[in-house]
């Protein structure tokens, strides 16, 4: 619908336009939620640290579902925008502003990094980064860890609810490192991560992801620094043999397509 309806001051129905008429789908309402909170950042109407209002006000001053808003929030807590509290609602994040200055472009699209150049740099950050977390994670932190693997437990059969788990672990990683250009750093690669973990989590199932992912977390909450870096790096080497399986096994396929057909072929013009 174009627009709804509700009443004016003299009985009549008035028309309210309908602010995300002529969004081809869920995603673009997200993309138009996520400027939103761009610009409600941007004129001060939002303030970093802040908690938001509830979904169902939110929902009704944006003229959206819950279950768009729902998604919009989700999108926003792994770019590190905000946080989800258990029972306590959504928190705006102190440099929320300075991530939503990039270009939401860039944020969303980074498609042309290859997937070997994301596997390498991964490779040399991430398990840094879970020893820096294994020695400066708060308990706040390993309370969001904590629940980022529960989700994980919980999207059994739902591979978006799954992914969308996964690399909300890693975010919080980056986040429990205690480095503020790390975090930055994920908000310019989440979207190639998300691509990679697309894939891989065709090709295991959830407790093989899990094997990995409980114990960097409590590598991390035992503060161990050694111990959760080569947990991180033997993770990250696993999904890089999952990757080059996929590619060797794509181009066997085209070689013995290829073949096929010339063999097919031949045989027709005999």
């Amino acid at each position: 619908m174009a627009a709804r309806a509700k009443t004016g001051t003299r009985g009549r129905v008035v028309p309210v336009p309908d602010p995300t008429y002529g969004l081809r789908g869920k995603d673009d309402v997200t993309y138009w939620l996520v400027l939103r909170f761009q610009q409600l950042l941007t004129d001060g109407v939002l303030k970093p640290g802040a908690r938001l209002p509830s979904e169902r006000e939110l929902a009704g001053k944006f003229g959206v579902a819950r279950s768009s808003l729902r998604q919009a929030l989700k999108v926003l807590e792994v770019m590190g925008v905000i946080t989800q509290r258990v029972g306590d609602g959504s928190y705006l994040n102190s440099d929320a502003s300075a991530v939503l200055s990039v270009p939401m472009d860039f944020l969303f699209l980074l498609d042309d990094t290859s997937v070997q150049e994301l596997v390498e740099m991964r490779l040399i950050v991430e398990p840094a980064l879970a020893g820096r977390a294994a020695e400066r994670a708060t308990a706040a932190d390993i309370a969001l860890l904590k629940q980022a693997i529960e989700e994980f437990e919980s999207s059994e059969g739902d591979r978006v609810k799954l992914v969308s788990a996964d690399l909300l672990f890693h975010r919080r990683i980056f986040q429990a490192s205690g480095n503020r250009l790390s975090g930055r750093l994920f908000h310019m690669i989440h979207r190639a991560m998300l691509n990679m973990m697309m894939v891989t989590s065709r090709m295991v199932d959830l407790e093989h992801t899990l094997r990995f992912h409980i114990p960097i977390m409590e590598a991390i909450e035992q503060r161990e620094p050694r111990q959760a870096s080569r947990l991180m790096t033997e993770h990250l080497v696993d999904a890089q043999e999952l990757i080059l399986h996929t590619k060797r096994e794509t181009q066997a396929k085209q070689l013995d397509d290829y073949f096929s057909g010339a063999l097919a072929m031949k045989s027709r013009r005999r």
